[in-house]
C-alpha cells in the first residue's frame, strides 16, 4: 500500500499518517496552523461576520468551491476548518502526485462514510495541475453529492479548471496577507519559538520578504531564530542576512524604493525609451515585485498616457496579462516585457486622461441638472405624453450621419471642450474629424 493510500485511510480514521513527523520535527508553519476560525489571521473579506465562508462554517453548509490565491495564504487551513465545522472526513489529495487511480480509492472512502451516515470533504491541493480526464472523474460524485470538493489553485481557475467543474463549485478569491496580519503571526511565532526580541529594521525586511505569505514568513523565522546564538537578546538585521541570504528582497516591497523603482519604469515608458523601461521592469522583478502588480500599471500606462493615439496598446496590455496567467513566471514575464516595449514606442496622448479629470471635476462641482426632454426614454405612452423623446434627431437618418446643430449637453451647462485630441498617431485623424464635425454645427449658426 502506498505512502499516499495510507494517509487516505488514515484521514477517513482519524489517526495520523504512516510516516508523519515526530512532534518535535514539525516545522513551525504548521505547528501554528489555526485549529479554530478564531484563529486564523486575513481573509476577512471572506470570515468577517456575515461573510461566505464565515457562514459556510458556523451554520455547517459546505458546499463545492475553488479556493484561489497564492501560496501561504490559507487555503489548505480553511479546506481543513470547514470539514471539522461538518464534522466530515477530510482526504486530501497532491494533484502533483495523485493520479485517477487515487480518485477511485478516494470515491471507495467517500462511499463508505456515506453507508456509514457520514459526510466526505476531498480536498485537492493545485487542483489546477490536474489534467481534463482527471478533473472530469470528479463531476459525477460532485453531482451526486457523495462528497464535497475543494480544490485549492494558484492559477486563474477560468483558466486552469474545466468549465464543468468550476461551474458546479464557487470561486472564493483569497488574498495576500497584509503587513499588519504577517506582524500579529510573528508574534505568535515569537511566543511559540520563545524567540528573543526582533530588532525593527529587521521585523520589516523578514515581512517584506514573506510577501504576504504566511508559510515563508515562518519558515524564514524559524530559520533565523535556529541561526540564533543561545545567549542572544536581539534578532537583528545582520542575523537575518545571514539566514536568508540572496532570497532578501532588494528593496522594500512597501517602502520607498519600491515607488520609486515603478515611478522610473513608467516615466520611461513615458518618455518613450524602451531600454529603460526594460531595464526597469527587469529590476522590479528581479527584486520580487510581484508581476500582477507590475502588469496592472502596465494596463494604467496604456490608457493614461498611450489612449486613443494608438488604441491597441490597451489590448496588447490585457493580452500580457492574460498570457501571464496562464503561463506564471518566468515565461509570462516576456509578454509584460512585450507590453512595456510597444507602450514606450506607440505615440503618446493623456488626452482623453485630462478629459476625464476635468469632466469629473465639472460634474461634482455642478447641481443634477435634468435630463433634456429630447433626450429621455420614451419607453410607455405615459412618457411620450411627457414629451420625452419627442424633437430628438436621430443621427443615422441626417447627412452623413451626424445632426448639425444638435445638442445633448443639459441646459444651462456652459460649452466647454472637455476632450482636445493630441497632434499624434490616431488622434490626429480623430482631431481632423471633430473639426469637420464642428464646421457642420457652425454652419447651422449653431454650437453644440
Amino acid at each position: 500500500m502506498s505512502d499516499n493510500q495510507e494517509s487516505l485511510f488514515a484521514a477517513e480514521l482519524g489517526e495520523p499518517a504512516v510516516g508523519s513527523a515526530a512532534p518535535g520535527s514539525v516545522p513551525l508553519a504548521e505547528r501554528l496552523r489555526p485549529q479554530r476560525l478564531c484563529e486564523v489571521i486575513g481573509q476577512q473579506h471572506l470570515l468577517a461576520p456575515g461573510r461566505a465562508l464565515r457562514a459556510a462554517l458556523e451554520q455547517g453548509r459546505v458546499h463545492s468551491m475553488i479556493l484561489w490565491g497564492p501560496p501561504g495564504v490559507g487555503k489548505t487551513t480553511l479546506a481543513r476548518l470547514l470539514a471539522q465545522a461538518v464534522d466530515a472526513t477530510f482526504i486530501v489529495l497532491s494533484a502533483v502526485l495523485a493520479g485517477v487511480k487515487d480518485i477511485r480509492e478516494a470515491v471507495e472512502v467517500a462511499q463508505r462514510q456515506a453507508r456509514r451516515g457520514g459526510r466526505t470533504i476531498v480536498f485537492v491541493d493545485e487542483v489546477h495541475r490536474f489534467n481534463k480526464a482527471q478533473q472530469d472523474a470528479f463531476l459525477p460524485h460532485v453531482e451526486s453529492g457523495l462528497f464535497t470538493f475543494i480544490g485549492a489553485t494558484t492559477e486563474n481557475p477560468a483558466f486552469e479548471v474545466n468549465s464543468a467543474l468550476l461551474s458546479r463549485a464557487t470561486v472564493h478569491v483569497l488574498e495576500p496577507l497584509a503587513e499588519a496580519d504577517l506582524e500579529r503571526l510573528l508574534q505568535r511565532a515569537q511566543e511559540a519559538l520563545q524567540a528573543p526580541p526582533l530588532q525593527a529594521a529587521a521585523r520589516a525586511q523578514l515581512v517584506a520578504h514573506a510577501d504576504g505569505d504566511a508559510r515563508r514568513l515562518l519558515n524564514a523565522y524559524e530559520s533565523l531564530v535556529e541561526l540564533a546564538e543561545p545567549a542572544a537578546t536581539v534578532l537583528d538585521e545582520a542575523l537575518l542576512e545571514r539566514a536568508l541570504g540572496s532570497l532578501l528582497r532588494r528593496y522594500d516591497k512597501g517602502g520607498d524604493a519600491f515607488y520609486d523603482s515603478i515611478s522610473a519604469l513608467h516615466k520611461s515608458v513615458r518618455g518613450s525609451d524602451p531600454d529603460a523601461a526594460l531595464y526597469w521592469l527587469a529590476r522590479m522583478l528581479d527584486g520580487g515585485a510581484d508581476p500582477r502588480y507590475v502588469v496592472r500599471r502596465v494596463l494604467r500606462m496604456a490608457s493614461e498616457d498611450i489612449g486613443l493615439a494608438d488604441p491597441r496598446a490597451l489590448r496588447l496590455a490585457l493580452d500580457a496579462a492574460e498570457v501571464y496567467e496562464r503561463l506564471g513566471s518566468p515565461e509570462g514575464e516576456l509578454a509584460i516585457a512585450e507590453a512595456v516595449v510597444y507602450l514606450a514606442v506607440a505615440p503618446k496622448s493623456n488626452a482623453v486622461y485630462t478629459a476625464w479629470q476635468a469632466v469629473r471635476e465639472a460634474v461634482q462641482a455642478d447641481g443634477t441638472r435634468p435630463v433634456p426632454p429630447h433626450l429621455r426614454n420614451a419607453p410607455t405612452k405615459l412618457a411620450r405624453r411627457l414629451g420625452h423623446g419627442e424633437g430628438y434627431r436621430y443621427a443615422h437618418d441626417e447627412e452623413g450621419g451626424y445632426a448639425a446643430g444638435e445638442r445633448y449637453l443639459p441646459e444651462g451647462v456652459p460649452l466647454r471642450r472637455f476632450y482636445e485630441p493630441a497632434a499624434r498617431g490616431l488622434e490626429l485623424r480623430i482631431g481632423e474629424r471633430l473639426r469637420e464635425l464642428r464646421a457642420l454645427d457652425e454652419t447651422v449658426g449653431r454650437r453644440r
